[in-house]
């Protein structure tokens, strides 16, 4: 036997169901932050290193991972 169970609700109606909590402030908070940071005076480097190094996995590790990729692609003219 085989049954089959459809259900038609939106993303919010799913999350309430479910008991997950709403991150929609949170979420409007980080894309004002971001949209500030961009318009006032683009990203610096800085950031974009600050940003690497928080998506890398193992942080330094994972940045020389990053730099041997590219690096050398940028000194050949690659």
């Amino acid at each position: 036997m085989k049954v089959t169970i459809e259900v038609d609700c939106t993303p919010e109606e799913a999350r309430r169901m479910m008991g997950l909590p709403d991150l929609t402030p949170l979420h409007d908070q980080f894309l004002s932050r971001m949209r500030e940071a961009i318009d006032g005076q683009g990203p610096s480097p800085e950031m974009v290193a600050a940003m690497f190094r928080s998506w890398a996995p193992a942080g330094d590790a994972g940045m020389d991972f990053w730099r041997q990729l590219f690096v050398p692609g940028a000194k050949t003219g690659a």
